[in-house]
C-alpha cells in the first residue's frame, strides 16, 4: 500500500516511539492524526510536522473514549495501533482497576478501533493495521505475566484477522519490538542491560511500521539477532530456554524494570 495521500490514526503518538512514527508516516506523505494523552507532546509534533497533522487527543482508558477516537478520526485509511501501559510486575502485586487499565490500552482498545474502523477500509477495499505488540508477545519472561498476556493477544488477533480479510485489499501487520534504547516505556526506567543483550531504536521501529505497511508483511520482529534465535529457541524448548534466561540475570533485570515502571501502570 502506497502511504502518499493515506490517512493514518497513531494512537500512543505523544511518547517518544510515537513520535518517531508519526515522523516516519509523515514522510512518506500521509496525513497523520496524532492521538495520545499529552496535548503538549502532541501539539509540539503538530506544529513541527505542519499541516499535514491533525491532533486527536484521547485517553483509552476512559468508558467511551475509543468510541469517540474512532468517530473523530472518520474516514482512516491506516490504523497504527502503538498506544501501551507498561503492565510489568507480579501478579499479585496490582491493584484489580490497573489490571483493567493494562487490558483496555493494550488489548481491548486496538480491537475496539479496528472493530470500528475496518468496514469502511473493506467497503473501499484498501487499509492497512498495524498493532505494535512486544517480543514479550512471543516469549514470556519473569515479572511479564499481565503484559505478555495483553501483547500474546495482540498478536493472536491480528493473525485471526488477517485471514478474516484475506483478499479484501486490507493488510495487516504486527510488530515485536525489543528493548528499545532511546525512547517509550524501557528507555524511561534507564535500567542497564548486560553488554550482550542488544537494543534497537524508535526509529528501526519506525521504519517497521512503513515496511509493513508497504509490503503488507504479516509480522516483523524489531530485535538483534541474539534475541530473534532467543524466541525460536523458547519455541522449541521453553523451559530449557527459562533456565537460560533465569541464569543470565533475566530476574534481576525484570525486577530492575518493573520496579521502575510501577507508577505507569
Amino acid at each position: 500500500m502506497e502511504l502518499g495521500g493515506t490517512r493514518v490514526l497513531l494512537t500512543g503518538a505523544s511518547g517518544g516511539i510515537g513520535q518517531a512514527v508519526a515522523r516516519a508516516l509523515h514522510g512518506r506523505g500521509a496525513r497523520v492524526l496524532l492521538s495520545g494523552r499529552s496535548t503538549g507532546a502532541l501539539e509540539h509534533l503538530r506544529a513541527e510536522l505542519g499541516d499535514n497533522a491533525e491532533v486527536l487527543e484521547a485517553d483509552l482508558t476512559e468508558a467511551g473514549a475509543v468510541t469517540t477516537l474512532a468517530e473523530r478520526a472518520g474516514e482512516v485509511d491506516v490504523l497504527v495501533a502503538n498506544a501501551g501501559l507498561p503492565a510489568s510486575g507480579r501478579l499479585e502485586r496490582f491493584a484489580p482497576e490497573d489490571i483493567d487499565r493494562a487490558l483496555d490500552v493494550n488489548l481491548r482498545a486496538p480491537i475496539q478501533l479496528t472493530r470500528a474502523l475496518v468496514p469502511g477500509m473493506v467497503e473501499r477495499g484498501r487499509g492497512h493495521f498495524v498493532f505494535v505488540s512486544s517480543l514479550s508477545g512471543k516469549v514470556a519472561s519473569a515479572r511479564s505475566a499481565l503484559y505478555s498476556a495483553t501483547k500474546f493477544g495482540l498478536r493472536g488477533f491480528a493473525g485471526g484477522l488477517r485471514e478474516d480479510l484475506h483478499a479484501s485489499g486490507v493488510g495487516v501487520t504486527v510488530l515485536f519490538p525489543s528493548f528499545i534504547r532511546d525512547a517509550g516505556m524501557f528507555a524511561d526506567t534507564g535500567v542497564e542491560l548486560p553488554p550482550w543483550v542488544g537494543t534497537r531504536s524508535s526509529d528501526d521501529v519506525a521504519r517497521a511500521v512503513v515496511r509493513g505497511i508497504e509490503t503488507g508483511r504479516g509480522e516483523i520482529d524489531v530485535a538483534p539477532l541474539s534475541l530473534r534465535l532467543g524466541v525460536l529457541v523458547a519455541a522449541l524448548v521453553p523451559e530449557t530456554s527459562a533456565r537460560v534466561q533465569r541464569r543470565l540475570g533475566s530476574q534481576g533485570i525484570a525486577r530492575a524494570i518493573s520496579r521502575e515502571q510501577r507508577e505507569k501502570r
